[in-house]
């Protein structure tokens, strides 16, 4: 499901048109379902490698680019896969949630990572990440460009480690827990610590009434803080989860699991006094590889 709550019209919009009308056009082969969020007189494609040298032009025109999507989707719609379908193994593995906008210019971080047994008992692999660029026109967002199949995750400058999160192999839990890792181990990285978010717009306004709208405007506030600390939610290790009622404890899951995936940030939550109307604050400790200043 989208992320980003419709408060935030165009990072919403932007999630809708790059994966879930993509994904929609692409497993039924239907180019003119997409069609519409080119800009094809500002558009070009190019291929990315770990190595900058190597990125070329790959798609000059938006033709060019439609000819090789066909074939893609003509080839994916064949697959067979043993214990999921097309549709849910594609939303499972494309992940949305890194949108830059600066006045009419965005940039998207859309990244692909997971794999599943096809019926023929091969491995399909889906791992790389895409960056787009997107123009603000009268009708909407339009996509001006990429540079796609990147590694995903890029790798780290010569000589130094690559931050990391993993779940240690000894790991255990009891069966009733909830989406979080009962440890993580945390290799060298930047530290990034974000201040406990609401469920706040940047005028103050507390955004929505019920736990669900609360908790999916709370988390995209984290991401745009993490972000700008050049992080996501994929880098957080380490989760507080703050409840005016625990009550609300399930409804809140059902929106978390939205924005994470496997292995979880290890989380704490309680019960606790919120300022105002709000329901649940959350901070965040995540690491990064990217260097800043």
């Amino acid at each position: 499901m989208n992320p980003f709550p419709q408060s935030d019209v165009d990072r919403h919009e932007i999630w809708e048109m790059l994966v879930e009308r993509d994904i929609q056009a692409f497993l039924t082969a239907d180019w003119g379902t997409v069609q519409e969020d080119f800009a094809a007189d500002y558009f070009v494609g190019y291929a990315g490698t770990s190595n900058p040298d190597h990125w070329r032009i790959a798609f000059p025109t938006l033709d060019a680019y439609r000819a090789e999507w066909m074939r893609q989707a003509k080839d994916f719609s064949s697959i067979k896969l043993r214990s999921i379908g097309l549709r849910e193994f594609l939303h499972q593995t494309t992940v949305l949630r890194d949108v830059e906008i600066r006045h009419n210019r965005a940039m998207a971080h859309k990244k692909f990572d997971g794999r599943a047994m096809t019926e023929s008992g091969e491995t399909l692999i889906l791992n790389w990440q895409t960056i787009y660029w997107l123009r603000r026109f009268p009708s909407g967002w339009k996509i001006t460009g990429f540079l796609g199949f990147l590694p995903n995750p890029m790798p780290c400058a010569a000589g130094k480690p690559r931050a990391h999160i993993s779940l240690p192999a000894g790991a255990s839990q009891h069966v009733t827990a909830g989406p979080y890792s009962p440890s993580l181990r945390v290799s060298a990285g930047a530290l990034i610590a974000i201040s406990g978010q609401g469920p706040i717009d940047n005028d103050g306004r507390i955004i929505g009434n019920s736990i669900q709208e609360q908790a999916d405007q709370t988390l995209a506030n984290c991401s745009q803080q993490l972000a700008s600390a050049g992080a996501s939610f994929r880098d957080v290790f380490k989760v507080m989860v703050y409840l005016r009622d625990m009550a609300d404890w399930e409804a809140f899951n059902e929106v978390y699991r939205r924005h994470f995936r496997p292995p979880y940030p290890v989380r704490t939550a309680i019960q606790a006094v919120l300022w105002g109307d709000i329901k649940v604050e959350i901070d965040m400790l995540a690491i990064s590889n990217e260097e800043r200043t």
